[in-house]
């Protein structure tokens, strides 16, 4: 498994692509959904390449804002689904 620097950074980049949002906007604890950097279907793309780039499988039930609200949570639940 990648290190937690570089995963946080890989999401990082991934969202400031997808969205066009400066990556400096883009810190641990911005929240993703309430500063409308993601809508809907950014958040479909996050899991698809969540699902492929970790080779993760989220569950129906996974899918909560708890989990992907910032980056850092984002972070968070790849460590916990890598340590299952």
């Amino acid at each position: 498994m990648k290190p937690t620097s570089t995963i946080t950074d890989h999401i990082r980049n991934f969202v400031s692509e997808i969205t066009f949002t400066d990556i400096d906007k883009i810190k641990e604890d911005t929240l993703l959904f309430e500063e409308s950097i993601f809508d809907s279907l950014g958040f479909l793309s996050l899991i698809t390449f969540i699902e492929e780039e970790f080779s993760i499988e989220i569950a129906e039930d996974e899918l909560n804002e708890e989990n992907f609200e910032s980056v850092k949570a984002v972070v968070n639940f790849i460590g916990a689904k890598n340590n299952q």
